[in-house]
């Protein structure tokens, strides 16, 4: 009779560190600095993947401007422009540079008001990053088809978290921040910032996924609709 014997997927950390930054290109503790990125071109620029799924949710840029395409098992909307994704391959690139030193706290997208600069939303990705792994090149196991499960689940609750939220009737714009170690040298593209806080917010707690050596925690804060506070 012929065995079959059980594998398991070697999650590195530079794998590790490809996982998250490309869900953050998909979809940002008082030791850190917080740096914030913004695209200078006419309109500010959607974030490919996990960020990407949150502007064309909350529509903060028309619908023509993306395409579909398959990812996670799901289908996923992309912008097309050129210029974008450049922004976008420069984004990821450092993002996985820092998961790789273990240097990245968080990643924040801010959405708001184009007219006042007013924050409007803060889509917090908190990230914890075993140490170990960082310091001794220590490996961990886990399958890559539960972390896609993971990352799936993710992106299922941002699209359906959108009919809780206060509708964006208003021109916005987003800003990324990064939460990074204090010793951490930013490129020139990227500037010290504020947090960029809401006051009085109310929270959204999302689900999380876990590749064994980074774990992501999800959160949307956003400003009180005026209805209601009647």
């Amino acid at each position: 009779m012929a065995s079959r014997t059980a594998s398991k997927d070697i999650i590195t950390l530079r794998g590790s560190a490809a996982i998250v930054s490309e869900f953050f290109g998909y979809a940002a503790n008082r030791y850190s600095t917080v740096y914030s990125v913004r695209q200078t071109t006419a309109a500010s620029v959607p974030i490919h993947q996990g960020l990407d799924h949150i502007l064309y949710n909350r529509a903060v840029y028309p619908e023509e401007s993306f395409t579909k395409v398959k990812k996670y098992g799901l289908t996923m909307l992309l912008t097309q422009d050129e210029g974008v994704k450049n922004f976008i391959a420069s984004l990821t690139s450092q993002l996985s540079e820092w998961l790789e030193a273990g240097k990245l706290q968080r990643i924040v997208l801010v959405i708001m008001s184009k007219a006042t600069s007013e924050v409007l939303e803060r889509w917090n990705f908190n990230i914890v990053t075993d140490a170990e792994v960082v310091e001794k090149g220590a490996i961990k196991e886990k399958s890559d088809k539960e972390i896609m499960r993971e990352i799936q689940a993710i992106m299922r609750q941002i699209a359906s978290c959108i009919t809780y939220l206060p509708c964006l009737d208003e021109p916005c714009v987003f800003d990324v921040l990064a939460y990074t170690d204090t010793d951490v040298d930013a490129p020139g593209t990227w500037v010290e910032s504020d947090a960029k806080l809401i006051d009085n917010p109310q929270m959204i707690k999302l689900h999380s996924f876990d590749t064994k050596i980074h774990k992501v925690d999800t959160l949307v804060s956003y400003k009180k609709d005026e209805w209601d506070e009647e």
